[in-house]
Order: C-alpha cells, then sequence, then structure tokens
C-alpha cells in the first residue's frame, strides 16, 4: 500500500515548521488536519493543511467555506485586522468533476471581509506545478525530492520529526522565560511602598525638603559630592499617583525581564538602569526628580536586547503587546512637560546596555559582553564627566535658587550667601529673583548696604516686585531716610494694596514723617 499522500502530509509540516518556524495552533485528532501560524510576522499567512482524497468539488467548496469561518475565529483570537489562510488539500487525485475555477481566486469570508483563504492542491500527478504553486502563495521556495512510494514506517518517521520540531520550539521558548522567579521584582516593590510610607511620615512625598533629605535627585548636592544620589532616587516617588503607576508597571513588566535573565542579572539591569536615568537626568534637567521610571524604562531596554538576540520570538511572543506599550510611554513622556523624559531614555539605554553586559544565562558570548561593558563604562563615565563640567560654569539658575532656598530653611544664611553670591559673580545676567533672594540673605545677616545695593538692582530688572520695594523702605528706615523709606513704601503698597503690612508701613511713615521735618 502507497503512502505517499500521508508522507507529504508530515514532510511539508516538517519543513513548515523546522525550516520556516511556523508554530502549530490546531492539530485534529485524526490528525489529518493541521493549523500552522507564524506571529511575527503579520504580513505572513496562516496555513491550513488537510490530508484528504477529494472526490467532487461541492465538498470542497464546502471545506474552503469552513476554513474560512475557522480562519475568522483564529484572526479575532490573535487580533489581526486582516488574515489570508493559505489552504492545502493534499489528495491523491483531484474532483472528478469541475474544480479549477475554485482554486483561482481566494475566497473571502462573507462577514467583514476580512478574512480570506487561498486554496492550492497537491495531486499525487502533480506535485511539482502543486508546490510551485505553494511556493507563489508563501513567497517562499517549498521544494522537496519525493518517491514514488512510501511505507507507514516512513510516514511515521516524518510524523515524528515535524512533531519533534513542534515540541522543541516549544520547550526552549519556555526555557527562555523561566530562568527564575521574579524574587528582586517584588522585593523593589516592597521596598518602594515602605519608602514612600517613611516619606508621608517625615514631612510628606511630595514636600521638596523631605524629598532632598531622603535621597532625591539633587544637582547642587550631586556637585558637592553626595555620589548616592545616583541611586537613592530609584526607591522615592513623589506623590500616592506616582508610587501607583510605577508600582503597577514593574509588576507587568519586572516578573517578565526576571524570568528571561535571571535573578542576579535581573537585579544588575534594574539598578544599572535606573542609575542611568538618574545620570541623564542630572545632565539633562535642573529640577528634583525621584521615581523608579529610569529602571523600569530598563526592563523595556532588556527586553529590547532580547529582540534583538531573538527577534522571532520575542515578536511571537510579548513583541506584540511590549512595543506598543513602550511607543505610548514615550510618546506621553515627550508630550506632558512635568515628566522627566531624559530619565525614561537615560533608562531604556541603560537597561539595552546591561542586558548586553550580562546576556542570558547559560548562554555566554565573551566578546559581545566585554563590547557592551567597555561601551557602557565608556558613556557613564564621558556623561559623569560632562555632568560636573557644567557645575564648573556656574551651574543652572533653577538648581542654584533650590539650594539656596534649602539653606535658607535650614537657616544656614552664610552657605545660601555663598551660593548666590558666587552665581552672581559667574553668570552675566541674573535674575530678578537671584538678586532678591541675596538681598534677603544679606538682610539676614546684616549686610545692610550689600542688601540695599541688591534691592536696587531688583527693582531695575522688575519695576513691579512689591516686596522689594517694601524690603527698601526698611532699610531706609534702619537709616532714617524716612521720606525714602515712605516714597518705597507707597510703591509696594500701590502694587499690592491688598498686603496689610505695607498699609501698616506706610501709616507708620506718615506718622513719623512730620516730627522728622520739624527736627531738620
Amino acid at each position: 500500500m502507497n503512502y505517499r499522500e500521508d508522507y507529504v502530509f508530515w514532510r511539508l509540516a516538517h519543513f513548515l515548521i523546522s525550516d520556516q518556524g511556523y508554530r502549530i495552533i490546531q492539530l485534529f485528532e485524526n490528525q489529518k488536519e493541521l493549523w500552522l501560524e507564524k506571529l511575527e510576522n503579520k504580513r505572513t499567512p496562516i496555513v491550513r493543511l488537510l490530508r484528504q482524497d477529494l472526490d467532487w468539488s461541492n465538498s470542497m467548496q464546502r471545506d474552503i467555506e469552513f476554513t474560512a469561518s475557522n480562519g475568522e475565529k483564529i484572526r479575532k483570537q490573535i487580533g489581526r485586522g486582516e488574515l489570508l489562510v493559505v489552504n492545502i488539500y493534499i489528495s491523491q487525485f483531484p474532483p472528478v468533476d469541475e474544480y479549477e475555477y475554485r482554486l483561482q481566486s481566494p475566497y473571502i469570508f462573507p462577514e467583514g471581509n476580512k478574512t480570506s483563504v487561498s486554496t492550492v492542491l497537491l495531486t499525487s500527478n502533480q506535485y511539482e506545478l502543486g508546490l510551485k504553486v505553494l511556493s507563489e502563495r508563501l513567497e517562499r521556495e517549498v521544494s522537496f525530492p519525493l518517491q514514488d512510494e512510501y511505507s507507514q514506517e516512513d510516514v511515521d518517521s516524518q510524523k515524528k520529526l515535524a512533531l519533534d520540531s513542534a515540541i522543541q520550539m516549544s520547550k526552549k521558548e519556555k526555557e527562555m522565560f523561566s530562568k527564575g522567579r521574579p524574587l528582586f521584582t517584588y522585593l523593589f516593590m516592597i521596598i518602594q511602598a515602605a519608602v514612600f510610607l517613611l516619606l508621608e511620615l517625615q514631612g510628606g512625598s511630595t514636600n521638596t525638603s523631605t524629598l532632598i533629605k531622603y535621597g532625591a535627585k539633587f544637582n547642587p548636592y550631586i556637585y558637592e559630592g553626595e555620589w548616592w544620589r545616583f541611586i537613592t532616587p530609584i526607591f522615592l516617588h513623589i506623590g500616592f499617583l506616582h508610587l501607583a503607576m510605577n508600582t503597577l508597571a514593574l509588576y507587568f513588566l519586572g516578573p517578565a525581564v526576571e524570568r528571561i535573565f535571571g535573578n542576579i542579572r535581573f537585579l544588575f539591569i534594574y539598578l544599572l538602569a535606573g542609575i542611568s536615568g538618574v545620570i541623564a537626568s542630572f545632565i539633562y534637567s535642573p529640577n528634583i526628580s525621584a521615581g523608579a521610571s529610569g529602571a523600569i524604562f530598563g526592563c523595556f531596554g532588556a527586553l529590547l536586547y532580547f529582540a534583538l538576540i531573538y527577534p522571532k520570538l520575542f515578536f511571537r511572543t510579548i513583541g506584540p503587546s511590549v512595543i506598543p506599550v513602550l511607543i505610548f510611554n514615550l510618546i506621553f513622556g515627550f508630550t506632558v512637560s512635568i515628566v522627566d523624559n531624559a530619565g525614561h531614555l537615560g533608562g531604556l539605554a541603560g537597561g539595552f546596555l546591561a542586558a548586553g553586559v550580562v546576556h542570558f544565562p547559560k548562554k555566554k558570548k565573551p566578546f559581545l559582553q566585554m563590547l557592551f561593558l567597555l561601551f557602557s563604562a565608556s558613556i557613564i563615565y564621558g556623561s559623569l564627566f560632562y555632568g560636573f563640567q557644567r557645575s564648573e560654569t556656574g551651574g543652572n539658575e533653577s538648581s542654584t535658587m533650590m539650594l539656596a532656598q534649602e539653606y535658607i530653611k535650614q537657616e544656614n544664611y552664610d552657605k545660601a550667601n555663598d551660593v548666590l553670591a558666587k552665581y552672581v559673580q559667574t553668570v552675566k545676567e541674573p535674575s530678578a529673583e537671584v538678586y532678591f533672594a541675596l538681598s534677603f540673605v544679606e538682610i539676614k545677616l546684616n549686610k545692610l548696604v550689600e542688601a540695599k545695593s541688591h534691592l536696587l538692582k531688583v527693582i531695575e530688572l522688575d519695576p513691579n516686585l512689591p516686596e522689594a520695594y517694601y524690603n527698601l523702605a526698611l532699610l531706609y528706615l534702619e537709616e532714617n531716610n524716612l521720606s525714602q523709606s515712605k516714597r518705597n513704601a507707597l510703591k509696594a503698597a500701590e502694587l499690592k494694596p491688598s498686603q496689610q503690612e505695607y498699609s501698616d508701613l506706610v501709616q507708620e511713615l506718615n506718622r513719623l514723617l512730620p516730627s522728622a521735618v520739624e527736627e531738620e
């Protein structure tokens, strides 16, 4: 008995699975019908193989319609907009009546017109022609030698090869996602929550002084040598919403990365990505910042490295869900001004590089890993060198003002004076706000001459700042220059009539000024 058609069925299945990377999605109990898919390429059609001796073309048409209906179900399950099913019949003989017209154009499923079925017929006397048509439909060469006769043992051998290939492919995929349980993911989530509660108890997670005290990224302190601020911001969060969003993101991303790379590699990736994000923020943003966003983007970076090394597996499994989320987060970061996008991009790059340094468990590539290590070290060193060089050119006004305000809150007026005076000396055109803050500190230090000079500079730069006129009025009052004091007090009250203390000073000066005139 000749089993040639059965052999062709499993030989073709083996070719598609082992050579073309298709996966089995349905294998019917009679093992005469097989459905295959290739998720990583949405343009690749679903393949349906059917080993059946055809008799009449009407029965073939009914089966084509069934194939379209089943294909529509699969299309909805995998979320494709449109789906092409290449429907392959393997029959000893073609139908006895006219059938050719049924193969000329695809059958389109009538409900929605989104699933089409392109049918190919392979028969014993026309295998070469059938394989040529199949090659055109799949857009790849499908060819293998065939004998005239095959035994049941030949069929069983080819069947075993096809199914073993499918099993091995599935096993390798599962192995890639089972390198470690998400231990550190959950540990980091607990640490984030615990640190957040600590901040809330110590003054509030949105309080600037509390954030700075417990390690937020604060450029002026980093310039002064507090290097640990490149690490501690990873575990701090500003407000409950910030904590909730990052914890949720870590909950969904972290386990996947930790299972792929293993626990220790994940720890390295997460921390290096977080540090890289803080370094990028240090260079490009003068604002106080904190949060695990850079480390979480580092998880995206590690998954992109996974995509680089195993593109087919990535796009077949987690890729279709990871890529849209990453794109959305990047767009969100670029469009929302309060988001520290430099930290996000730094974390993304850091996670990718860190993944290249550690590679995958039991799959060492020393040369590639060494290249990633050297490149990563160069990037980090260059970034830090550039960032600290910027501090020597006078720094950033926002950072200077924040640092001065911190010293003022601590009533450390000497340090606040040093910071502001140095900035004024090194920058060509300090703002009125800087001069006003400096004058305030000088008043506290009883440097009244300098304070008066800087308040006059404030008024020159911003003639509509009532606080400057009020403070200047007080200084003139201290000098017993009542006319100048009254002139400035009146201006302050004019600019801000609702401020009671301005009106009170004017009244006091009106009471003192006549007696002062009589004395003159």
